[in-house]
């Protein structure tokens, strides 16, 4: 007896995984848990510029509850999660250095304490590692401090699988329960059908649980329920809703999209349409090797007889990437934040296996030496992919800013409203509001449009080289950064 539970320790040890007797290392599993939180917060504000403007997006959700600029359209699939989380400070400051630095310090806490539910089922150190690996990635160091709802998704499926683990093995775990509750509602909170893919796996294996399904399916209520009434307050129902969300989606069907998804590894935030050549091979070699590593950590853990943490949280990273992969007919490096939060898991067991694993002489040492040569270069293509889209991104911001600097200059300030290419975005730091008569964020008429031309400051913007709307022909154009805006002449400020 003695010598088989060594082996089955032993084996356990070496697939990261804590002996099966054994309790959640308290004393030292935190601190390595809180250094990684720590050096996650810190690289966002080092590596992501804290004065970086907001994106497209990131102007309709913060516009919500923003005291500063009307709310934009909200559109059919966006909910309302991300709006409420920046509240504390959108709704009082228009200071994006403050927002940033807000948001970094909440996915730093969120990443620790959607770690620290695992701990129960893998040792501290890999834990620790699988940690490490979710937070180096460029896509989640980028859109950790943004107010996109993306990485909190990911951290409700840790939370939420985690805490489901913990259930299954001791249903008297009063915090496990609260926190497949709580996990469940933070991912429907902040992106409903996400949410639903990520716990498909959970649901089937709670069917014989009704307590555990139960809560399991509270929780997404609780996080969607917001977004379900208001399908039928705003947007003609459920069904409708969803009809919309998938028409605005490009229509949710068979799509191979895995070859966007390679080209938006190179720091293409928004990949739609997806055209051009894929990034040099280094960028991408990660993406391809990340499911064999995933593989051979399965293998350790099935060896070791604790197979369920490790496949159960391979599982739900293939369902939440189902979609995005094979659904919808673009692509987006964030909508894959919760796959890969989820498969760092497996994956670092793969290299523990690695390092871990009997050999002697040469062969350990070339082992450790690969592992870690691979783990430097990974983390510096992780590091120019971001330095690139951080560069990027300021630029069109940049423009943005420019741009509302002229239309002041034009006589448009608030209250206004401006309508046309890019409006969205360049209506939140002109301080205007925005409305549009075609596309997926259509909100109005021309004739509405021109009626409103007559009581407040209105401009309608294009690239040069295009036409302006029938009804805004007639009206003088003026240069507005690089782009031209024709101006409504009925109103200026002061009159």
């Amino acid at each position: 007896m003695a010598d088989g539970s060594s082996v089955t320790m032993t084996s356990a040890s070496r697939a990261g995984l804590p002996p099966r007797t054994a309790r959640p290392r308290r004393r030292w599993g935190d601190p390595w848990l809180a250094a990684v939180a720590g050096a996650f917060t810190l690289a966002q504000l080092v590596l992501v510029r804290p004065d970086l403007g907001l994106g497209w997006d990131e102007t309709v959700y913060v516009s919500q509850v923003s005291g500063q600029v009307p709310a934009a359209f909200f559109s059919a699939p966006r909910a309302r999660g991300i709006s409420l989380l920046t509240t504390p400070i959108a709704s009082w400051s228009d200071s994006t250095v403050l927002l940033r630095v807000y948001l970094a310090v909440l996915a730093g806490l969120g990443l620790y304490f959607a770690l620290r539910v695992w701990r129960a089922h893998v040792t501290p150190r890999v834990l620790a590692l699988a940690g490490a690996l979710f937070a180096s990635l460029w896509v989640t160091l980028f859109y950790g401090p943004q107010a996109m709802p993306n990485y909190w998704v990911a951290v409700g499926a840790l939370a939420c699988v985690g805490c489901f683990l913990r259930v299954r093995a001791n249903a008297g775990d009063q915090a496990a329960w609260w926190g497949v509750f709580a996990g469940a509602a933070l991912m429907a909170w902040m992106r409903p059908m996400d949410a639903v893919y990520v716990v498909l796996p959970l649901l089937v294996l709670a069917l014989r649980r009704p307590r555990l399904l139960a809560v399991l399916v509270a929780g997404l209520l609780a996080g969607a329920g917001e977004w379900v009434i208001e399908a039928y307050t705003s947007y003609g129902g459920l069904d409708q809703r969803l009809s919309d969300a998938s028409h605005i989606q490009g229509g949710l069907g068979w799509h191979l999209a895995v070859v966007d998804q390679l080209r938006s590894l190179g720091g293409r935030t928004l990949c739609r349409p997806c055209t051009g050549s894929a990034p040099n091979p280094v960028v991408t070699l990660w993406w391809f090797v990340l499911p064999v590593l995933g593989a051979l950590g399965a293998v350790a853990a099935v060896r070791a007889r604790r197979a369920q943490p490790v496949l159960l949280a391979g599982a739900c990273a293939v369902t939440a990437a189902v979609p995005y992969l094979f659904l919808i007919g673009y692509a987006a490096p964030r909508f894959l934040l919760p796959a890969y939060a989820l498969l760092a898991l497996p994956v670092a067991h793969g290299l523990a296996h690695l390092v871990t694993a009997p050999a002697r002489g040469t062969a350990r040492i070339l082992a450790v030496s690969l592992v870690a040569a691979g783990l430097a270069c990974h983390l510096a293509v992780q590091y120019v992919v971001l330095e690139r889209t951080v560069h990027s991104s300021a630029a069109n911001r940049d423009d943005w800013s420019r741009t509302a600097s002229a239309l002041h200059a034009l006589g448009v300030r608030p209250p206004c409203l401006l309508s046309g290419y890019e409006a969205v975005p360049i209506a939140f730091y002109t301080g205007c509001g925005s409305a549009q008569t075609a596309g997926h964020d259509t909100s109005t008429t021309a004739a509405a449009l021109t009626r409103a031309a007559h009581r407040t400051p209105v401009a309608v913007l294009v690239q040069p080289g295009d036409s302006p709307p029938t009804y805004a022909r007639v009206w003088p154009v003026e240069r507005a950064g690089v782009l031209h805006a024709y101006v409504a002449p009925f109103v200026r400020p002061g009159r």
